[in-house]
Parts: C-alpha cells; structure tokens; sequence
C-alpha cells in the first residue's frame, strides 16, 4: 500500500479529481482501479469520486494497493548492491552474468527472481517492474518501480529521454577524444540476438561518447545514450571501429591475453543515471562504481560520491 497525499493549491481551484490525478502522471488503468478500491480517494478525509472538483486548500489522500505479484518469477535469494530504496523505487547495482528476465536458458538467476525474494522475505507482494534494461554481462544501475503509478512516470520519462544514463566502456584502440555516432540499428537477419547497423530498416540510435583516457591499447569511455536500442553501444562502438573489449559477440577476434585474463565478458557498466523522483519530483544523481575487472584495465577510475537521501535537491 502506498499513500501519497497531495495539497491543492491556487493553480489547482476548480479541477476535477480525475484532471488533477492526470496531471500527476496517473494513467487511465490507475485511475479506473481507484474508482473499484472503496476509499482509495479522499478528500479532506472523506470519500469522493473522480469527478468531484477540489478547492485550493484541500489536502487530497490517494491509496494505491496492490495485491498481486509476479507469480510467474520464482523468488531465487540472492545478494542485491541496493544503491538507493524509498517507498517509490528501488535503484541496484547489477553484476555480470546475470539476466534482467528469467528465460529458458536462464530460469532462475536474474535480477528479477533476486528482487522478488528480497520483497518474499518482507512479506511484500511485488511485481517486478524494471525500468531501464541492461544485457546480462553489462553491470551497473537499474531502476525498479514499486508500484505501478512510479512505473507510469518512469516510463514516460524514458519515451521522453528524461531519464540520462551514462556508461563508462573499455574500447580496443585510440577512441578519438569526442563525437557522436548516429547510425540505425536493426536485427540481423537469421539471428535473435545478434544487430547490425542497417540504414533501410533499422531503428533510429544515437550514442554520444568522450575518451576519458587511453593507456595499453585501451580507451575508457564516458557514452551517453539518446536511444535505448538493444545492444546499442557494443554496435556502435564496433560500427566505429573500436569494439568493446572482452565482447564475444561483436569482438569475437579479441584475445584474452590482452588483459592477462582479467575480463570475461563486454567491459561495459552503467556509471550513472540522473532524473526526476516520479513521486517527489527531485532530482536524483546515482552512480555506481567501475567494477574490478574493468578497474584493473585502466589505472584511471573516476570517483564515485553518492547520497541517498530524497530530501537533498541533488543526489551527489
């Protein structure tokens, strides 16, 4: 259950319930549950329905309960890096091999059976609710709604690219010192998982990149994302001409002496997402630190100073 109270002001006089509710990001399917949950609107503590007009001064209580869970997604226990948790989102840390969504070849070692056992073990129904998506073997932050009204924000924020990500990459070669790659992206044929760059069919996708630094043949990258297509940057980057390190997908030639052994899969990590709170509106600023396999690549680490407190007008 999740109670968020509202108090109207001057802008606010003479709107409907429904309209103001609207404002705030509920969608149509939140709105029609409210209206079958008794006592789920209330204002000044009385019950009211969606059409009713508010006044200035009014203090309007909504209660969102959910019942239902994932029931799909068998809770798996295993440790979760919680980078930041309130009563709206949950913000982790995900490492290598391991899958967003549970499948055939990965039935129980993903973030999503991680995250329903968090919730079991508290006696929480929770639908897993994942926001932003990461391959399996790319590490670092992903948000998780608790509820389906901050899912709706969130997900409007990413269709309206207010939601910033940042990576931090590991690419084989001399990176020029900045630029811009835009270049479709599509599914290559005779292949589920595996894209190409295709000009006639593919999906709009613009990457925004920076060398960081360059040493041993290796060049730390800061990219930032305009879309979110699947396998974005590792297409990208390739489609550049400087593959990620350790990506046996699209840099299958790379020998793993180059490393000494120490990375085993693409050296890509979500460092950091920026946006708005989707109940509270405040600005967060998460980051998460270079993993150890691509830190003992690069003797450059950028520096990682987080808060956690939704009070402060910035997360960093």
């Amino acid at each position: 259950m999740r109670t968020l109270d509202y108090r109207i002001g001057i802008q606010d006089d003479g709107k409907t319930i429904q309209d103001f509710l609207i404002e705030k990001g509920y969608s149509h399917a939140i709105l029609v549950h409210l209206k079958k949950t008794p006592e789920s609107i209330l204002r000044n503590g009385k019950w009211e329905y969606m059409r009713t007009h508010i006044k200035a001064g009014d203090t309007l209580r909504i209660v969102l309960t959910e019942s239902e869970c994932s029931d799909a997604i068998a809770p798996s226990p295993m440790p979760l890096d919680i980078c930041y948790e309130d009563e709206d989102i949950l913000v982790i840390n995900k490492p290598a091999d391991m899958p967003i969504h549970p499948s055939k070849r990965h039935p129980t070692h993903t973030l999503a059976n991680a995250v329903c056992a968090y919730f079991h073990s508290q006696g929480i129904p929770y639908t897993f609710r994942c926001v932003n998506r990461l391959d399996r073997d790319t590490t670092g932050l992903v948000i998780l709604a608790k509820h389906t009204l901050s899912s709706t924000i969130l997900n409007q924020a990413i269709c309206e690219r207010g939601i910033h990500r940042e990576y931090l990459a590991l690419a084989d070669g001399c990176v020029p010192e900045e630029g811009t790659i835009s270049a479709p992206i599509g599914r290559k044929s005779n292949s589920s998982i595996e894209r190409v760059i295709d000009y006639e069919h593919g999906d709009r996708a613009v990457t925004h990149y920076r060398r960081l630094s360059y040493e041993n043949g290796i060049s730390l990258l800061s990219l930032h994302l305009e879309t979110g297509r699947t396998h974005q940057i590792r297409v990208h980057m390739k489609h550049l001409g400087y593959p990620l390190i350790g990506d046996a997908l699209y840099h299958p030639e790379y020998s793993s002496s180059f490393s000494d052994n120490k990375i085993k899969r693409q050296a890509l990590h979500s460092y950091r997402l920026q946006f708005n709170h989707p109940i509270t509106g405040v600005p967060m600023d998460l980051l998460a630190p270079l993993p150890a396999d691509m830190a003992a690549l690069v003797s450059l680490v950028p520096p990682v100073h987080t808060q956690s407190d939704p009070s402060k007008a910035s997360h960093e």
